[in-house]
């Protein structure tokens, strides 16, 4: 038996590490620190797991060795015309790299899971910039929080003892040194814990926003009420966002995936910058999975975007609303598909995925989802964070290096590796070898 500390949990964008592991004759039997979702993706990595390469022969996946599933994935891929790669934000960032290596060899369109999440909040980003901070920052020196969309009680379950009111920083010592607000549409569980809730009607984020520059400036709000919000309690949230010493805005789908979406966004950069007129104010996106953070980053890196890219004309071409896996998938423009660390059978939309199970498929995942139940080809993979090493970014940016701390099942290597082969055996294919 042995026991690995200051272990970092590959779950959400806080990528806690101060996990404690206990592990015995390769199993992990014991997890301390982690939250409820830490505690179950360690427990049960085992379960539902895929321990074998499969390939679909007469409507039935059979097990097949390693190199046959490698040789027909990248079979696949050679010979379509655009295919589509998506998943990517519970990968490592060496993966991802090499993801954006293999779009661009078969000239198709490479997209992680931003485009059904914080999309908006990337192409705000990239207009606007990012007036951020790292959480470490937070925690030592907020002493006003809002959580605006977002429910880390139910979504980070640790964010809040690590960073923001429950943490002990070394100028915030408690909660009472912070103030807490929350901002949605109903009371959420970490609205019951706040100082003030501002309940906003759906949809409506942008006139509150725009609401609150306006107090800022002291200009007059003509109206008793904006987005459902009364003008004093709206003045009342301006004055307390001016006389802080430090401030920092969370955000989740609740505000980027509302009506008006990325100019949710625009407008929330343009009221933190104009915070910082009086104060010191920053802003960052509640991210979810592991490393979507890092999805967005490594894409960056090698095009200039953050996802949909798209490498058919030989170059990245980055149109959102036209070059995301959804679109394509939605208008059946694609042949082939790669799958990795992602189920978008489980939340595409309907037509995008019948058109998606229409052309060949492949998946590289640790677990059976709903996804590769219907793939060509299966290819198990170890977890990241477990079972191998791997970079992720948290969601403030910071890149952390992630450990194996127990062994894959025999036979099953890391993502990194299996993109390797894939790649490689594309390359000889294409020279005739």
């Amino acid at each position: 038996m042995e026991t690995f500390t200051g272990v970092t949990c590959p779950f959400c964008g806080c990528l806690c590490d101060d996990i404690e592991v206990t592990v015995e004759k390769g199993n992990i039997v014991k997890v301390k620190n982690g939250c409820a979702y830490s505690l179950t993706k360690y427990l049960n990595c085992n379960r539902d797991r895929i321990t074998t390469p499969l390939i679909r022969e007469n409507d039935k996946q059979v097990v097949v060795e390693l190199p046959a599933a490698i040789e027909r994935a990248a079979k696949i891929l050679s010979d379509a015309e655009y295919p589509v790669l998506y998943g990517w934000s519970s990968t490592s960032a060496e993966a991802i790299g090499l993801g954006i290596e293999l779009a661009e060899e078969v000239g198709g369109a490479i997209d992680n899971t931003t485009s059904v999440c914080h999309g908006p909040t990337t192409e705000a980003l990239q207009e606007l910039g990012l007036p951020g901070c790292t959480l470490g920052q937070v925690k030592n020196r907020a002493d006003l929080i809002i959580y605006w969309g977002s429910n880390p009680l139910q979504s980070h379950l640790r964010h809040m003892s690590r960073y923001t009111i429950g943490a002990e920083g070394r100028w915030r010592k408690s909660r009472d040194d912070r103030t807490l607000v929350v901002v949605d549409v109903r009371r959420t569980y970490t609205a019951r814990v706040a100082d003030y809730f501002i309940q906003v009607e759906p949809n409506r984020d942008y006139e509150l926003i725009t609401a609150l520059r306006m107090a800022l400036r002291h200009e007059e709000i003509e109206q008793e009420r904006v987005a459902g919000v009364p003008v004093e309690d709206i003045e009342e949230l301006a004055d307390l966002m001016m006389s802080c010493e430090f401030g920092a805005l969370f955000y989740g789908l609740g505000l980027t995936m509302s009506s008006g979406k990325n100019r949710n966004i625009d407008a929330a950069i343009s009221l933190v910058r104009d915070l910082n007129r009086w104060t010191k104010f920053v802003m960052i996106p509640m991210r979810g999975h592991f490393n979507v953070n890092g999805a967005n980053i490594v894409f960056l890196w090698h095009t200039g975007y953050p996802f949909a890219i798209d490498f058919s004309h030989g170059y990245p071409i980055y149109a959102p609303g036209a070059t995301s896996a959804v679109d394509i998938l939605s208008r059946g423009e694609s042949d082939a598909a790669l799958i990795i660390s992602s189920d978008p059978a489980a939340n595409f939309p309907r037509r995008a995925v019948e058109n998606l199970f229409k052309n060949p498929l492949i998946v590289i995942d640790p677990h059976r989802t709903v996804t590769s139940m219907r793939a060509d080809v299966v290819i198990p993979s170890a977890f990241v964070g477990i079972e191998c090493e791997g970079t992720a970014y948290r969601m403030d940016g910071v890149p952390i290096k992630m450990r194996g701390i127990a062994e894959p099942p025999k036979g099953v290597l890391p993502d990194e590796e299996i993109l390797k082969g894939i790649l490689t055996e594309i390359r000889r294919l294409k020279r005739g070898g």
